[in-house]
């Protein structure tokens, strides 16, 4: 059998079932207490409508292949650098849906966030307005677990039964700190909830809220302990310098421009094999413009749509909206 857990080749199956045991050093202390959920919509990705088709259009070379299985087998984030376009948050979908891991957990990073907030929030000031609704006899929530809710990072974390998948989108977007901040996260896959850990003696088990669903999951003792450490793709548009720390506790993939090839498999999962032959000079003029400046892949999806709906245009029409919608972002 081969060592490639994940092949690439976009159909679902079962391969983590065959999943290596993690080194001794990435053993955590979690037992297998979580089933995964089901997507909202019965798709394994979570509503990303592309691979939830279990389309290949994907097409991950060797490297990326080799990168997601070296993250799987050594249980360490995956961090995934490149311009925009260039498929780094779809790489995380198309893992999710051909090793079955259920809905995509995604974290968008902005200059506010904490990792706290990745990992639960807590409502303390609507546990105050509704104590004193209940004072006045009003029906409100009785549980300090009605006031939790676990964020994404705190999700992926849970004891599962296999791996979930984890985006954590933009992160060269965070403050100087946050990826320091995931140093002991990503090593001991774990973490306390200290208003839970406050009242561990008289309430052991509370249930809260996870971040993708209504349902609720029971925490014992006020912490999260991990049972497999979760598929976590971290990405990077390459805006910043990240700590050695914090990249020496990554796998590290670098993503190029998407080739001609992969452009024609992309256009034809999204608008259709049909429209992706009729629009082979546009892919053509698309590559020659970005020979030029840097171009998204989504510019060239946009355009392509664009164009097939204005059919009727004249060329002068069809040259200025192919001027307008293939314009470099590194323009000004």
């Amino acid at each position: 059998m081969t060592w490639r857990i994940y092949q690439g080749s976009g159909i679902p199956h079962d391969g983590l079932r065959t999943l290596p045991p993690p080194p001794p050093w990435r053993v955590f202390a979690g037992a297998a207490e979580i089933d995964l959920p089901a997507a909202p919509d019965g798709s394994p990705a979570g509503g990303n409508r592309l691979v939830s088709r279990g389309s290949a259009y994907y097409g991950p070379d060797d490297l990326e292949i080799d990168a997601v299985n070296a993250a799987l087998l050594l249980r360490r984030p995956l961090l995934v650098t490149g311009k925009p376009g260039t498929g780094k948050s779809t790489l995380a979908y198309a893992v999710a849906h051909e090793l079955r891991m259920g809905p995509v957990l995604h974290w968008p990073i902005v200059s506010r966030t904490t990792v706290t907030s990745g990992l639960y929030e807590y409502d303390a000031l609507g546990r105050v307005q509704d104590a004193a609704l209940a004072e006045r006899g009003e029906a409100v929530g009785q549980s300090i677990g009605d006031y939790l809710r676990l964020g994404p990072l705190g999700t992926a974390l849970l004891p599962y039964g296999r791996p979930r998948a984890l985006l954590i989108d933009e992160i060269d977007k965070s403050d100087l700190d946050f990826p320091n901040d995931l140093l002991t996260l990503f090593e001991e896959a774990e973490f306390t909830i200290p208003e839970l850990a406050r009242i561990a003696a008289a309430q052991p088990s509370v249930d809260v809220a996870v971040s993708d669903s209504t349902a609720k999951v029971r925490i014992t003792g006020g912490r999260v302990r991990s049972h497999h450490f979760p598929f976590i793709l971290l990405t990077s548009n390459g805006e910043r310098q990240f700590p050695p720390a914090f990249l020496r506790r990554c796998v590290r993939l670098e993503l190029g421009p998407p080739s001609p090839e992969r452009l024609a498999r992309i256009v034809a999962a999204h608008l259709g094999e049909d429209l992706a032959r009729r629009s082979l000079d546009t892919i053509e003029r698309f590559l020659a413009e970005r020979a030029d400046g840097d171009l998204a892949t989504d510019q060239l999806l946009n355009t392509i749509h664009v164009l097939s709906s204005s059919h009727g245009a004249d060329s002068d029409t069809r040259n200025r909206l192919l001027g307008l919608l293939l314009r470099s972002l590194n323009s000004t």
